[in-house]
């Protein structure tokens, strides 16, 4: 399917007509995942000498690729509309342009919603990270990346986090 996107120009240069949207998404979703997984578990590897302190855990795949897939559609729905193969998407074409055309601008309020929802869960992660003895700033900023990008899918993981405590002697 990506690989029909490429055509012989008249020597014997390969160049790209015009890809497929879907192949370059999907390509870009799949590289940024892993590169950024990857360095959030060496970051906290090498963190990991104060246990409580750099606490890190990199969210589930899944959920996270729901998310990206859901706000990145909801984007491109909202901002390159001619560019969308609506026909092509089944019964949510259909669905997503009768909301364009009758609630567009609900749609848009709720777009920028969802990412000021993602804002306030990953400044509510920095409290959390303090709250719970997580002081290495390296791993606060992770723990605020992975939010930001991932929502709840990372913020499971740091609210379900329990320390242990010290005893007082």
């Amino acid at each position: 399917m990506c690989a029909a996107a490429m055509g012989k120009a008249t020597g014997d240069e390969a160049y790209f007509q015009r890809s497929s949207l879907f192949c370059v998404t999907v390509i870009i979703l799949s590289f940024g995942y892993y590169t950024v997984t990857r360095s959030f578990k060496m970051a906290a590897k090498s963190e990991a000498g104060g246990a409580a302190a750099s606490y890190f855990r990199v969210a589930r795949p899944l959920p996270s690729l729901v998310t990206v897939l859901v706000l990145g559609y909801f984007g491109w729905v909202l901002f390159w509309p001619e560019s969308v193969p609506y026909q092509s998407l089944g019964p949510l074409g259909p669905f997503t342009q009768y909301l364009l055309k009758h609630y567009h601008t609900l749609m848009h309020g709720c777009y920028w919603l969802a990412w000021m929802i993602h804002v306030g869960e990953s400044l509510y992660a920095i409290v959390l990270c303090k709250s719970k003895g997580i002081t290495n700033t390296w791993t606060q900023l992770l723990w605020f990346l992975q939010t930001f990008l991932f929502g709840m899918a990372s913020l499971y993981y740091l609210i379900a986090f329990r320390p242990k405590r010290q005893k007082q002697t």
